[in-house]
């Protein structure tokens, strides 16, 4: 044990973090009433630096995903992270902060005394998510996490932002968690499909033939992106993007001068644009809207966006659709119903995901194909299903809401719910989105609001707008306000009046 002196108890804010060092060593310290704790100063997520996070309601949030943690032992609230905090020894010697450079020892994996076996199937940001929960609130049966891919969980939110950009090579794309931690956990990996599931018998048959009996079941299948169904559409530069093998593919084709059109103008759609354009291809997108995410940004922020992408040479083309590819062996053009012709060397498509529930022929489906779950995403007995599959109440409403952060809180619901809990979906739907250097940070859920205000300007940021109804903040849109954002996370959990809203981020500022 070595103890090093970091700072003075009055060196501490009340309101958020200070980041200490000892030798490369990054340690956050925060206020816990008349105590001090000391954790790592880097979210295990991503790395953001906590100490620009927000402290509120007894937890710190991460400024850049919103990952949230108890202030009181660094215990992981919220995703996307997996971890909780490691955290520090510290002592005070009269008003010095001394702090050890070596952390806690972590909780060790929960013993196997218990017979019962949990199958998650789906190994994305849900599954990995739920198999993490499961062993930190101590279960100790057997984990079967069936994944259709050959390598484990992986951050696919990467894709569209970084690596079709040329800037993340697919091998160095993150995984949720090493081998090493499958294997500590005693979580089996099965690389499989799911052929078929009896819920009235509790059993999974996979397309080996294989059958597994389980005791619990959480099905987190994810999307499958919508193919174009049009002449050419089969052609080998005709992509979509929802995995690393097809990052690779779109990378080992695409190069730097070619034309690329992108059909569609879905959040994938515009990321890859910016991505590909970065990488230096000529891209136009075929878009539906005139201002792209103006439903969810509003007018203001939706056409700053698109204004971004021009400035950096994407073209917009509103008028007609897709008719057909031009091409013999491969991509000449996309050509429109309205006669038009764009000319293409690829073409990749970003017009939204359809539930992977396909498989699941006798389970009841909505007309969507999604499962629609109670609030603590149950689906019946000993069934549960999360993320992209799942129609759920949000504040009243049944919602299928395709948000990574979201599939993995309604994963650590579900976990804790197989385990004999009763939790809810009471959280803040929580996204983000990458063009052209600016990340684009949105929380709520609004399908109308009757006000909205900017601090800042959508066309130069920092900027943050709130969008109001009936006086209560429904959702909030920013850039470059990471903070202010982290903080909303939290208070939008219970209503929050514009006004007080405004006040809090005005004391942030």
């Amino acid at each position: 044990m070595a103890l090093h002196r970091v700072a003075r108890f009055a060196d501490v804010p009340e309101n958020r973090g200070l980041e200490v060092r000892i030798n490369d060593t990054k340690i956050v310290l925060l206020r816990v009433g008349d105590q001090l704790r000391a954790f790592q100063g880097e979210c295990p997520h991503a790395g953001a630096p906590l100490a620009e996070g927000a402290l509120c309601h007894g937890r710190l949030i991460c400024p850049w995903h919103k990952a949230a943690y108890r202030i009181e032992d660094g215990a992981l609230c919220e995703p996307p992270s997996l971890d909780g905090l490691q955290r520090y020894p510290l002592e005070m010697r009269e008003d010095e902060v001394w702090v050890d450079d070596q952390p806690m020892v972590d909780a060790h994996t929960p013993p196997a005394d218990d017979e019962r076996v949990f199958v998650i199937v789906g190994a994305g940001a849900a599954g990995t998510a739920a198999a993490a929960a499961l062993r930190e609130k101590g279960f100790g049966g057997r984990i079967q996490l069936i994944d259709r891919e050959a390598d484990a969980g992986y951050d696919r939110t990467v894709l569209s932002k970084f690596v079709i950009a040329g800037e993340m090579p697919p091998e160095e794309v993150p995984p949720l968690r090493d081998d090493a931690f499958y294997s500590k956990q005693r979580i089996e990996r099965i690389r499989g499909e799911v052929a078929s599931l009896n819920a009235q018998d509790k059993t999974l048959k996979l397309a080996d033939g294989q059958t597994l009996g389980y005791d619990a079941a959480l099905l987190a299948t994810g999307g499958i992106p919508k193919p174009l169904e049009l002449p050419g559409a089969d052609l080998p530069q005709v992509f979509v993007l929802r995995s690393k093998d097809q990052a690779k593919q779109i990378l080992d084709a695409a190069k730097p001068g070619q034309k690329a059109v992108i059909i569609g103008d879905s959040f994938i759609a515009l990321e890859s644009a910016s991505a590909l354009r970065t990488y230096g291809l000529d891209v136009t997108v075929l878009a539906r809207h005139a201002v792209p995410f103006a439903a969810q940004f509003g007018e203001n922020v939706g056409k700053a966006i698109r204004a971004l992408h021009e400035a950096h040479g994407v073209v917009f083309h509103t008028e007609g659709e897709a008719a057909s590819i031009e091409g013999t062996s491969k991509v000449e053009a996309v050509l429109l119903d309205n006669g038009q012709r764009l000319p293409a060397d690829l073409v990749l498509v970003g017009i939204g995901v359809s539930p992977a529930t396909a498989v699941f022929a006798d389970l009841p489906k909505e007309k969507d194909q999604s499962l629609k779950v109670d609030g603590g995403m149950r689906l019946a007995d000993g069934l549960w299903a999360v993320g992209d599959i799942a129609t759920f109440p949000l504040n009243g409403q049944p919602q299928r809401i395709e948000h990574w952060r979201l599939a993995q809180q309604q994963a650590r619901i579900a976990a804790t719910n197989m385990l004999g809990g009763d939790e809810h979906y009471l959280d803040v739907p929580y996204f983000w989105t990458w063009h052209f250097g600016k990340n684009y940070d949105y929380l709520g859920h609004a399908e109308s609001w009757d006000e909205v205000e900017f601090k800042g300007d959508p066309d130069h940021p920092p900027f943050i707008g709130l969008f109001g109804k009936h006086g209560v903040v429904v959702a909030a849109v920013a850039c470059e306000e990471e903070r202010a954002m982290a903080m909303l996370a939290e208070r939008m959990k219970q209503p929050l009046p514009v006004d007080e809203a405004w006040r809090l981020v005005r004391d942030l500022s």
